[in-house]
């Protein structure tokens, strides 16, 4: 691969990180915004896990916390798995039995979600051993 080929390569991973690691912060910003943190771990615990509240403050936490550090490059092999670990169990917990849409032909489907955990694996992939 030329140099300016690996430059492009580094420059289009950076933008898809950094990218992701917007939306995954402002999933968590949004969560203690609208103060529906409590929601979500009542959510859990109806859906019998224990401790759902503290479930959706580590996932919340994980969002405030990881999200930045992805943006920044540090650790995102292990960051980058532990999101696509979170989205699936959210495509299994909530999206999965709406489908795979989220607009059009359906309504809060799986396919963004999918997407996302597909980014996250690539980047995981591309970071391997750093």
């Amino acid at each position: 691969m030329s140099t300016a080929s690996a430059s492009s390569a580094r420059q289009s991973l950076a933008l898809i990180r950094v990218g992701l690691a917007t939306l995954l912060f402002v999933h968590g910003i949004a969560r203690v915004y609208h103060d529906a943190v409590t929601p979500f771990g009542a959510f859990l615990d109806n859906r019998g896990f224990p401790f759902g509240l503290g479930f959706a403050w580590a996932v919340t936490l994980l969002e405030l916390f990881a999200a930045p550090l992805l943006a920044w490059g540090r650790w995102v092999a292990p960051i980058a798995l532990v999101f696509a670990g979170v989205y699936a169990c959210g495509i299994w917990l909530v999206h999965a039995s709406s489908g795979w849409f989220v607009v059009g032909l359906g309504r809060n489907g799986m396919e963004y979600s999918v997407l996302i955990i597909t980014c996250l694996l690539a980047l995981a992939w591309a970071h391997r051993g750093r």
